[in-house]
């Protein structure tokens, strides 16, 4: 078996692992996103009123999946995860239920997402490309379409997020957050930390130009 053989099967089968022992929480049938709605006052100044930011800094939520978001304002809500940007909204959190989140994350998720646009830069985007859809083996760097998917919808079921159209700064932002450690809230991310610790400035912002020039 090659190494480069040996790295992805080494690698879809810890993802595969991790998947199959996390206890999926029903997501999908109990959110109500029209009491979500009534909810995110708080976070239309950073996210929008319907998911879409207003600066490339701050994540569009729009069109993203529910377990994805449930998962993040639990984080948000326990401390796991922290974000000074956050912080002032944490506290709301803490008075909301598991079914208040969960709304919430239904009302985003309901939303329609904007397209972005990559920069036209013929090697900027080559480089996002190959690494998004092939990895690096010889840098032990995995394809992203592994969890991303293809077009960058992400794995609904598993929690993966989706990345297409989502904000260029925050992709940078975040991808640099996991290499440094800051981030580390999740099930999976020790494994964006392996990948992101692998990964150049040149090519965390290609790979964030590239996906934010994605649309599902």
């Amino acid at each position: 078996m090659s190494i480069r053989i040996l790295f992805a099967t080494v690698f879809i089968f810890s993802i595969s692992t991790i998947a199959a022992e996390k206890k999926m929480p029903n997501v999908f049938e109990d959110g109500d996103a029209s009491k979500g709605a009534s909810m995110v006052a708080a976070c239309a100044a950073c996210h929008g009123s319907d998911g879409n930011s207003i600066s490339s800094a701050w994540p569009s939520l729009a069109g993203q999946n529910q377990k994805y978001l449930l998962d993040q304002l639990n984080y948000f809500k326990n401390g796991e995860r922290e974000n000074v940007l956050m912080g002032s909204v944490v506290p709301l959190l803490r008075a909301y239920s598991d079914q208040d989140l969960l709304n919430i994350a239904a009302y985003y998720s309901s939303q329609t997402k904007t397209n972005g646009q990559a920069e036209d830069d013929e090697e900027l985007l080559a480089l996002g490309e190959a690494l998004y859809r092939s990895g690096n083996m010889k840098k032990a760097i995995p394809a992203c379409t592994a969890c991303h998917s293809v077009n960058g919808a992400g794995n609904a079921l598993a929690g993966f997020p989706s990345v297409a159209g989502q904000q260029k700064a925050y992709l940078v932002s975040t991808l640099k957050a996991y290499r440094t450690m800051e981030r580390n809230a999740g099930d999976y991310a020790l494994v964006m930390q392996a990948i992101s610790n692998n990964l150049s400035d040149d090519e965390i912002d290609a790979l964030a130009n590239y996906m934010h020039g994605l649309y599902e």
